[in-house]
């Protein structure tokens, strides 16, 4: 049955008023030019058929609550739902964000001891948890790169060094700060390539920007090599904390040379992820970009019940980069990360990197065994790893987006298909700490199954999925041709 919009279920009169507030303010001290002439136009439906509409709605969705979801470099899991229960206070929430510090001090008092912790898990000399989001948390790093340089009057600095591995966003934030940039590639084993490094270096070089396990899922051998290359050019290092599942507890990025960190803490530290939601994309850094950092930052002074937590703004830190946002960053966010953080303690974190990278080389070498392409098989994988179609696309006429269609049908959302670029026929496949082996045995069964029928009939793949409320889409149409306005009469178009 084909979902009708809310909009046309709707029938005069129907009303649902149960749930209407008590206190409903009225318009009647309103100026008449700033009065609706007409009615609003919402769709007029029963509360039952408000809560079915939606229901079904949720239930057409694929989501982490419901199934697998290996999404290589985007770290789909569990969400502890205590994080969401206790960022949910009313302390919390009914804090205005222009009251004074005076009226927040437990807020700030979390927020403080999270800048800690990050400080503490990545080795760097401390944290701004201003950036709102992964983007603008690399955007503050490549800021802090340039405003370094330009300090010490080295204003040719404009070359940003980003290997063919990295998170695509990586040369977008460098040209959007008004840099160069400069790729460098990947050898046959998925490091960066040395030589090419080195030749790449000099007078102009104002950083690299590095993923360490890198998107193509291994650890970058060479690291500490990289940084003294970087170092003696007179470089910095920026470390893409996209993801940190693997190296919790294990390593950490400011003992390999890094010089500024951000991290995505709604993939690392379980907040809501996904959808374009609210993100947050916190900032370390080392000694030299310290008095960079983006605004405000928690300060605490004095100690045990004579602490007192405030705010650090341009007057306290005057070669800053700047404020990112009108307050301060995603504090609803940043609240989950620091409960997350305390459930988990140090002896947790390294849990969480143990297990992300167990599940990894599980699953791995389980698709291995049944007849699937390792991108590196002779690297380890850390939290993620690639398996290329290309064999398959040779043998039988289907590429990785007609997998990732089938897998649909069994239940389970695909990986990330098609990223990295450097790899054909990309799986990007990422299992996570918190999915148990018999999801795994699951996935991996139903790729086998997958596999089976590409040689049996690869139709059945270029054609899925079968079972869902749509098939498969035109997609470029789709992107060309939005349509997101619902017209009355029109049952093509949705709300």
């Amino acid at each position: 049955m084909t979902e009708k919009t809310i909009f046309e279920q709707s029938q005069t009169g129907r009303r649902a008023y149960a749930q209407a507030p008590a206190d409903t303010p009225t318009i009647d001290d309103l100026p008449a030019a700033l009065q609706r002439e007409r009615a609003l136009g919402l769709p007029e439906v029963s509360e039952m058929d408000t809560v079915r509409h939606f229901t079904r709605l949720s239930q057409l969705n694929f989501s982490i609550d419901t199934q697998f979801y290996p999404l290589g470099s985007c770290t789909m899991k569990y969400n502890p739902r205590a994080c969401n229960t206790l960022a949910s206070l009313p302390g919390f929430l009914s804090r205005h964000p222009l009251a004074p510090d005076s009226h927040g001090q437990g807020a700030l008092a979390c927020l403080c001891d999270l800048q800690t912790m990050l400080t503490t898990v990545t080795g760097m000399a401390a944290v701004s948890l201003a950036p709102m989001a992964g983007a603008q948390g690399e955007f503050s790093g490549v800021a802090m790169i340039k405003a370094y340089h330009e300090s010490r009057g080295d204003t040719d600095r404009r070359q940003v060094l980003v290997p063919e591995a990295a998170h695509g966003t990586n040369p977008a934030t460098a040209v959007m700060c008004g840099c160069e940039v400069v790729e460098l590639p990947t050898n046959a084993d998925g490091d960066v390539d040395l030589d090419a490094l080195r030749e790449a270096v000099g007078p102009k070089t104002a950083g690299i920007m590095l993923t360490n396990p890198s998107t193509v899922g291994v650890f970058e051998q060479d690291i500490l090599e990289i940084a003294d290359i970087v170092h003696s050019a007179g470089g910095l290092l920026y470390y893409d904390g996209a993801n940190l599942n693997a190296i919790l507890g294990k390593a950490r990025p400011g003992d390999m040379g890094f010089d500024v960190i951000h991290m995505n803490l709604h993939k690392t530290f379980s907040t809501p992820h996904g959808g374009g939601g609210p993100g947050s994309g916190a900032i370390g850094v080392g000694p030299r970009l310290r008095d960079f950092m983006p605004i405000p930052v928690v300060e605490c002074t004095g100690e045990g019940e004579d602490a007192r937590y405030h705010w650090l703004t341009e007057k306290d830190v005057p070669h800053t980069i700047g404020r990112l946002s009108a307050f301060m960053g995603n504090t609803g966010v940043l609240l989950r990360a620091y409960v997350y953080a305390r459930m988990l303690g140090r002896d947790g974190m390294t849990r969480v990197a143990e297990f992300a990278t167990l599940n990894s080389n599980y699953l791995m070498k389980r698709l291995e065994a049944n007849g699937f392409e390792v991108a590196f098989p002779k690297r380890r994988a850390s939290h993620e790893f690639i398996v290329t179609l290309k064999r398959e696309k040779q043998e039988f006429g289907i590429t990785a987006g007609d997998c990732a269609k089938r897998l649909l049908d069994y239940g389970f959302h695909a990986p990330t298909v098609y990223f990295p670029t450097l790899v054909p026929e990309c799986f990007l496949i990422e299992p996570t700490e918190t999915e148990s082996r018999a999801t795994l045995d699951a996935f991996v069964d139903a790729m086998a199954s997958i596999r089976a029928e590409a040689e049996r009939d690869p139709t059945t793949l270029q054609n899925a999925p079968f079972d869902l409320p749509v098939r498969r889409l035109d997609e470029v149409t789709a992107a060309k041709r939005l349509e997101l306005k619902y017209e009355s009469g029109d049952s093509a178009r949705s709300a």
